[in-house]
């Protein structure tokens, strides 16, 4: 962290200049799927991996932020990288960087990089940390590239609009490598259907190569190929339709199986996306509170929340959130208020650029939320327990918060 800009200026040339000092490492790695987008990048990427591993593929994936650990970033081959693998890495990245600004992200990148290239497998699955364009991942000839939905999120670094937030998106494009375009707004799909045309790169859309719908309790997905009758993905929530549809696309792009595609719905794993909690301290603390924790952060995490929540056995349903000072709070309130009874706001523990709990709770007011603070989660859920024995409990707002939740649930 010593070494980190003062400022992140989105650019690509520290990264090239280690990459280089270490050989070049992004050069030797397994044939990459790189995956950018606003919400559903790691969902798609669990399907993609669990689909692939049935069908007795090794994949190496790498995903942004971390939850409890950083390990959960970097799996070589299908595990988790090892701590003593990470130090070694990580030590040999800032020995060859040397006294050279970078970014925290830039250089654990080139690390993962390093270890992909090191270790034997037969995909690698990238997923962009921000933007696309000009992100650290970006440095790679993909195999497959897939964009997942685009909405306003990171509008500091990424532009005001979703057409400017298309532009960084679809800078992932390569010549000629084709790319997978989930749903998308008019004005977003025509950007990346613009870069695609430019470079060459054939587009294979959610509506036009490819359709995917929820039909009488079953996933229907259907391509050029044919069409799959599928279960629905156990990653909960009406979003993860879509998402599946991309991370199918793209299996079936790939030469992957039915099974491999069946396998993608039904195995994946994927923490803090509408996760139940079913063991732990909080669980233990609260027992016959249903427990819930999502990450999303942003209005369209909102609305895919509100979805979920509408689609689940009515019963009250209390909030318990924590945002970051970046975020549009507002905007990510306004979809659940009507799903939710209370919301009891908390700042994120140890996290600099969290909101304080009582601007939360008064975004949730203007949403028409009735909202109040508590110092933790853990007393927040105490106090909810306490009126409402039986109500569902869903803490939400940021990556971090579910990061935090993690840990002190063991």
């Amino acid at each position: 962290m010593t070494l980190h800009p003062k400022v992140i200026d989105l650019t690509l040339d520290r990264v090239h200049r280690l990459l280089a000092a270490l050989g070049n490492p992004e050069r030797s790695l397994p044939p990459v799927v790189h995956i950018a987008g606003t919400n559903g990048k790691g969902s798609t990427q669990a399907m993609m991996r669990a689909g692939m591993e049935a069908a007795g593929a090794t994949v190496h994936a790498y995903t942004s932020p971390h939850l409890a650990r950083f390990h959960e970033r970097i799996r070589l081959a299908g595990e988790l990288i090892s701590e003593p693998a990470l130090t070694a890495l990580l030590d040999e990245c800032v020995q060859a960087n040397g006294l050279d600004e970078i970014t925290f992200f830039e250089i654990t990148t080139c690390a993962a990089f390093l270890a992909f290239a090191r270790t034997k497998a037969d995909w690698t699955l990238l997923e962009v940390g921000l933007g696309g364009r000009l992100d650290a991942t970006n440095v790679m000839s993909p195999h497959l590239s897939i964009i997942t939905p685009v909405s306003l999120d990171h509008q500091q670094f990424l532009g005001e609009t979703v057409a400017e937030i298309a532009f960084e998106k679809a800078g992932i494009i390569k010549r000629g490598v084709p790319v997978v375009v989930g749903p998308q707004t008019d004005e977003g799909m025509a950007v990346i259907e613009h870069q695609a045309a430019r470079m060459g790169a054939p587009v294979l859309a959610f509506g036009q190569q490819w359709h995917v719908m929820q039909e009488h309790g079953r996933l229907v997905f259907q391509d050029e190929n044919g069409l799959l009758d599928l279960p629905l993905p156990n990653l909960p929530g009406p979003h993860q339709i879509q998402n599946a549809g991309a991370a199918l696309a793209a299996l079936r792009h790939l030469g992957f199986d039915a099974a491999a595609c069946e396998a993608a719905v039904t195995l994946a794993y994927w923490p803090a996306r509408m996760q139940r909690l079913r063991t732990g301290p909080l669980v233990e603390a609260a027992p016959q509170v249903e427990l819930w924790l999502d990450g999303g952060h942003n209005p369209a995490g909102g609305q895919a929340i509100a979805a979920t929540l509408a689609r689940m056995p009515q019963r009250p349903t209390h909030l318990i959130c924590g945002m970051l000072n970046t975020k549009d709070v507002l905007g990510y309130m306004q979809p659940v208020a009507a799903q939710a009874t209370t919301l009891t706001a908390v700042s994120i523990p140890g996290e600099k650029n969290t909101l304080p709990a009582e601007v939360t709770r008064d975004a949730a007011i203007a949403a028409g939320i009735p909202a109040t603070t508590a110092p933790s989660v853990a007393e927040a859920l105490s106090n909810i327990a306490a009126k409402d024995p039986e109500a569902r409990v869903l803490i939400c707002g940021s990556l971090y918060l579910a990061g935090s939740v993690l840990r002190e649930n063991g």
